[in-house]
């Protein structure tokens, strides 16, 4: 059964059964108030009859053509009573007692009023219970048709709202196979109730989604397919020019080294990315003392600022020991040095700091402007802004960075140095 049969039909057993039971409780209410009525009339008719009765001019047949109720006039010694009426009914007649029942005469129920006469005895009037209620066969009627009414617009509404409802859901589901088949520009209307043109939302959020990270994917390929073309173009060129004899054997040798380096670095980064996304990423944690790993740090990367003109400085507090892996801990300092080493300047610094479970990488480079920090751990977002600019890598080393850093269950942040450049912050669980 589809969504919108099974809405509509719900919706109608839904009223039905609320019609039901209120026609249940109706027909209850309406019996018990034409019951009382029907019973404060007969006690009414009964008064008139026994002050009839005292005064003498009680006619049977007036009685009967203008109350429409039979009477027995009940005595003090029992004359009168025949033998049709109950026996406590008769007593009370008898005894001048009033008396409201309803009792059981020949094989039909009846109710029963008595009323005392002042000279003895009472007036017993009763009505057959069917008769009294005669006149709620109409009403009943009137409820039937109402309730076949209230049946008829239930339908038409469960029917409308179903086909408000699944309309949307019905739009959201094709919408979902479209995206699945690849199409992206799905887009839906969102409407209906809150919570349904909110799958709408969703849908239409993952499509953007979706359509901005295979952009960016295709954007990325198409890059890391440009940075391998140009050094394989070099190595290429390089390779006929030595078989040709127009360059020297160890030129052209620096050349191809140089640039296959240049392709191994971009090979080894992709590789580590997609390693950090593994689900068998390994991270051996255990305690780690990142004074010592900053000051083994220091040492081979002091060399290599030196060689260029940068001073390293490190800012380190007498112990800082923590549950962390090392060597991925050393390999995101590595990573962000890096970085800061291939953007700063010839006599500007890049500072190292470590304070409680914060490690901080500062230089004195060019900087971020504001609208770098959000993406500044985005794949290639960086290398894309600055390529021809600045000097930049292959635009997968801070995507890394951050990868290894949420893999170590801490978090990364881009900002704005005191020394003038970039500040990136690790912060370790």
């Amino acid at each position: 059964m589809s969504m919108r049969r099974r809405i509509a039909v719900s919706t109608v057993l839904a009223a039905l059964v609320g019609l039901i039971a209120s026609g249940i409780v109706a027909v209850g209410l309406v019996r018990t108030a034409y019951d009382a009525q029907a019973r404060a009339n007969l006690h009414q008719q009964a008064e008139v009859l026994a002050t009839a009765a005292e005064s003498g001019i009680l006619r049977p047949r007036l009685v009967r053509r203008t109350l429409g109720v039979q009477y027995v006039r009940v005595l003090a010694d029992g004359t009168g009573a025949g033998q049709r009426l109950p026996g406590d009914v008769v007593a009370a007649a008898q005894r001048g007692q009033p008396l409201s029942a309803t009792r059981t005469i020949g094989a039909q129920r009846y109710l029963v009023e008595v009323a005392p006469v002042p000279s003895g005895g009472g007036i017993v009037a009763f009505q057959a219970l069917s008769e009294a209620r005669a006149v709620t066969s109409h009403v009943y009627r009137r409820l039937l048709l109402a309730a076949i009414v209230g049946l008829g617009i239930a339908v038409l509404i469960g029917v409308a709202l179903a086909r408000r409802l699944s309309t949307p859901l019905i739009r959201a589901a094709e919408g979902a196979h479209r995206l699945a088949t690849g199409e992206r520009s799905v887009r839906l209307a969102e409407e209906g109730p809150y919570e349904v043109a909110e799958v709408s939302r969703s849908i239409n959020a993952l499509a953007q989604a979706l359509g901005t990270s295979e952009g960016r994917e295709r954007d990325f390929l198409l890059s890391v397919s440009h940075e391998l073309k140009t050094p394989l173009t070099g190595i290429r060129g390089f390779a006929e020019a030595l078989t040709e004899g127009v360059v020297e054997p160890a030129e052209a040798g620096r050349t191809i080294e140089a640039e296959a380096t240049r392709m191994q670095r971009l090979v080894t980064d992709l590789l580590e990315l997609a390693r950090a996304g593994a689900d068998d990423f390994r991270v051996d944690i255990a305690p780690t003392d990142l004074v010592a790993l900053v000051v083994d740090a220091e040492t081979v990367w002091s060399k290599r600022c030196a060689d260029v003109g940068v001073e390293l400085r490190t800012e380190l507090p007498a112990t800082c020991v923590v549950s962390t892996d090392g060597g991925r801990v050393r390999q995101v300092l590595d990573g962000l040095l890096e970085n800061a080493l291939r953007v700063t300047p010839a006599g500007r610094p890049i500072v190292v700091a470590l304070h409680d479970r914060t490690l901080e990488v500062r230089d004195g480079g060019p900087g971020l402007a504001p609208e770098d920090l959000p993406v500044a751990f985005d794949r290639s977002v960086l290398y894309e802004r600055y390529k021809g600019v600045r000097q930049v890598g292959t635009g997968l080393g801070l995507a890394l960075v951050a990868s290894l850093v949420r893999r170590l269950g801490g978090t990364v942040e881009a900002g704005h140095a005191p020394e003038g450049g970039a500040r990136f912050v690790v912060h370790l669980p």
